[in-house]
């Protein structure tokens, strides 16, 4: 029982950084500053998914008791981080586009 218990804290505790989607049905409306801003907040999340990558309590425990924890940890900071960038480089381009420079 106490297995189960230990399974199940370790699955719940891993890391599930927020996947942002590249392109959102509002980008298009977005002036200057608010895509300065969405750029800032997009920053926040590859940082974030980056944070979840490091050697932390969870991470460790993961590795000891349950490796393919730290596995799906690992995949899922990847999704994470690349979203990111990728919307980011959206953003980036749309910026660029209005001459908000």
């Amino acid at each position: 029982m106490a297995g189960v218990a230990a399974f199940g804290l370790l699955a719940t505790a891993c890391a599930t950084p927020t996947v942002v989607e590249t392109r959102q049905a509002s980008d298009r409306n977005l002036n200057c500053e608010q895509l300065l801003a969405a750029i800032e907040e997009t920053n926040q999340y590859e940082q974030a998914a980056r944070d979840d990558r490091r050697v932390n309590g969870t991470n460790v425990a993961a590795a000891v008791f349950f490796w393919p924890a730290l596995v799906g940890t690992y995949m899922n900071t990847e999704d994470a981080i690349e979203a990111a960038e990728d919307r980011r480089e959206y953003l980036n381009d749309l910026y660029e586009e209005r001459n908000c420079n």
